[in-house]
């Protein structure tokens, strides 16, 4: 707009502003000093502050302090007084800070969405615990499982016949002094659940040094790596769908975890097995198929139209709600230094 008033009087207006796409409507209204703003007219009919005052004095008299605006103007009507609308007493009260719900209820917190990343393993774990079905209505055994979202591999396992804070605990605890883990090191993300809030839990926590994180209620996307990896478990070929006991289902879990964690080429994780990112021995595995690749691309250059292929990596960054902002995100990751922020897994 400046450049334009420079030379508007030499070339003229309109060739100026169409060619800087403006509109002269715009340039014509940003001319024009800024008028200051007008008071607007206190309305005939509007109430006094002697009556305001009035009213309010009325509302909180001892007679009527209990009761509803609608019932005070029912009241004062029937016994021949009219002060002001019913819709003014409460905009009267509204003004004053009178207007409130006057049960105590309960008021649900507000709950924030958890965001974590982690850029290695043993950093973010997750668990959950879901339901076996047995041959026998409503009874179940119980799947525990600490799921290490990085690297997708379950560093910890259990089913028993309850769920238990107690059982979780030790499975916890157990998992946590196998990593070789040391405190302030781990977050420990989970739903709400009972055996998740317990206070055996909570405390075992306190005392590991471990952070925990929770969902937000009736939020399952905010815990998406442990649903998937049930869902693998109950789609995998050799799930029975029951079991007839706990010796059963202890007996399949020890073939499906060895199999999930060292055998199962994850495709969240360039296909590699989830025991080859937790324990970092996955380069030597990327160099071997890299080699397969550049074989193939001499041979047959034409059949890759895209070039030399480049063997894919598993994600330097993996986030549970990657924030929506991509700045935000480069922050966090640059902080933890990440730069290549394109290898990346989101779960949101």
């Amino acid at each position: 707009m400046d450049a334009a008033l420079a030379v508007v009087t030499d070339v003229g207006v309109r060739p100026v502003l169409d060619a800087l796409g403006l509109s002269r409507a715009t340039f014509y209204r940003r001319r024009r000093p800024p008028s200051p703003p007008r008071a607007l007219p206190t309305p005939a009919r509007a109430l006094g502050e002697a009556e305001k005052a009035e009213i309010l004095e009325v509302l909180n008299s001892p007679e009527h302090v209990d009761s509803s605006p609608a019932e005070v103007h029912a009241q004062l009507l029937s016994a021949g007084t009219y002060l002001c609308s019913l819709r003014t007493m409460y905009r009267i009260l509204a003004e004053a800070g009178g207007v409130r719900e006057r049960r105590d209820r309960a008021r649900h917190p507000r709950y924030h969405r958890p965001q974590l990343v982690a850029t290695q393993p043993n950093r973010v774990w997750s668990w959950d615990i879901t339901k076996l079905r047995t041959p026998h209505a409503f009874v179940y055994l119980y799947l525990y499982v600490i799921l290490d979202i990085f690297s997708r591999y379950v560093v910890g396992w259990m089913i028993a016949e309850q769920q238990t804070a107690a059982l979780a605990k030790r499975l916890i605890a157990e998992s946590f002094e196998r990593e070789g883990l040391e405190p302030e090191q781990l977050v420990l993300h989970a739903d709400r659940g009972t055996q998740m809030v317990a206070q055996p839990t909570v405390q075992l926590c306190a005392k590991l040094g471990i952070t925990r994180s929770h969902n937000r209620p009736r939020v399952s996307n905010d815990n998406p790596y442990s649903e998937s990896q049930f869902a693998t478990a109950k789609q995998h070929p050799d799930f029975p769908g029951s079991f007839d006991g706990l010796v059963s289902a202890l007996s399949w879990g020890r073939e499906f975890f060895p199999w999930y964690n060292e055998e199962h080429h994850h495709s969240g994780l360039a296909w590699l097995t989830p025991a080859q990112v937790h324990r970092g021995t996955f380069e030597e595995v990327l160099v071997r198929r890299q080699s397969a690749l550049d074989a193939a691309y001499r041979r047959h250059p034409e059949r890759f139209v895209r070039g030399r292929p480049i063997v894919a990596r598993p994600p330097s960054a993996v986030w549970i709600n990657r924030p929506k902002r991509e700045e935000e995100a480069q922050e966090i990751l640059a902080k933890l230094g990440i730069e290549r922020a394109g290898e990346e897994v989101v779960a949101q």
